[in-house]
């Protein structure tokens, strides 16, 4: 191990060796993993599905519509394609979108011009949107062959004591997700092995493609409302290309506004972002494994631990009174 500075080394002198894994290791990494940690548990503690799913997303859907989205039927295939749409963009900051700042974290510190900034965070983002846009292509055709069928099509309430299979398939989808982002978080600080080590030498974008299956894969656990009435409609249409175009646009307009602040971010403050990375290579690392880690322990809290509370299956998870 080669010391670099007090506070940062590079393990074995390597470069880096995939975009979640810079190269460059902060000390007191298990400190960093710690606060990580408790920044996620806190966030689930805070966090108000009343208030981002129905102030925020329905008042943002309800306005962009022009009318009560919930109160209104989708009429037809083109209404649908807006409703999915608008209600990507309406649940931009529900609970499951926490992680996709952690997938867009590489994407600061790059160099050159803002012109060149731009078309620099342009790249993942990209190639972020490929791996997302097959998922969620998939899935939509899915619904719409079989979607009569399935768990999120139900409409049962949850029974106090029990999961329902909506619940379940909740459970297990974000469990999964957020344990993947917490090992990426760990692989980012050196901690475990970078999976996408071996891969990432030949097809350097991998990373980012599999970061967006990710955030696709959203759309399998998703038990937010407008998304489930979507999710309805496209099933009874029984149509796949028309289930593949509406989860298509519900993905996109899921990450559409964080994009678009993160391009703004990586553009005009591209430059003071290098140079203060610069000073501290490291420094890079930290954002991208803090930002993993909290994502993961914040998915794996919330959507398992904090949902069986809620159905009455565990005894008790500290809430905040307005959570």
């Amino acid at each position: 191990m080669v010391q670099q500075s007090v506070k940062s080394v590079r393990v074995g002198d390597s470069p880096a060796s995939s975009a979640f894994v810079p190269g460059y290791v902060p000390g007191r990494r298990w400190l960093i993993i710690l606060l990580s940690c408790l920044g996620g548990f806190l966030l689930t503690v805070v966090w108000s599905a009343e208030f981002v799913d129905r102030v925020i997303g329905d008042n943002v859907a309800n306005t962009l519509l022009g009318h009560d989205v919930k109160e209104t039927p989708i009429a037809g295939v083109a209404a649908g394609i807006m409703f999915a749409l608008v209600s990507g963009i309406a649940g931009t900051f529900t609970a499951c979108n926490i992680a996709v700042f952690g997938a867009m974290a590489p994407m600061l510190g790059s160099t050159g011009s803002r012109w060149t900034r731009f078309a620099q965070a342009l790249k993942p983002l990209g190639w972020l949107s490929v791996g997302m846009i097959a998922i969620s292509a998939v899935y939509g055709a899915l619904v719409g062959f079989v979607g009569t069928t399935m768990p999120q099509f139900a409409t049962s309430s949850n029974a106090p004591g029990a999961l329902s299979a909506r619940s379940v398939q909740s459970l297990v989808v974000f469990g999964l997700i957020g344990l993947i982002m917490f090992y990426l978080g760990l692989a980012a600080l050196k901690v475990v092995p970078d999976p996408f080590a071996r891969v990432s030498r030949r097809f350097p974008q991998a990373p980012m493609v599999f970061m967006g299956v990710l955030i696709g894969g959203f759309l399998i656990g998703r038990p937010f409302a407008l998304f489930r009435q979507m999710f309805r409609d496209a099933a009874e249409s029984h149509n796949p290309l028309y289930g593949a175009a509406a989860f298509v646009l519900q993905s996109v307009g899921n990450i559409v506004i964080m994009a678009i602040l993160f391009l703004i971010l990586a553009t005009f403050a591209g430059g003071r972002l290098r140079r203060w990375i610069a000073a501290r290579p490291s420094r890079l690392t930290v954002l991208i494994a803090v930002s993993l880690i909290v994502a993961g322990v914040f998915t794996v809290l919330y959507w398992d631990v904090r949902l069986l509370a809620r159905r009455d299956i565990i005894p008790w998870y500290p809430v905040a009174p307005w959570g």
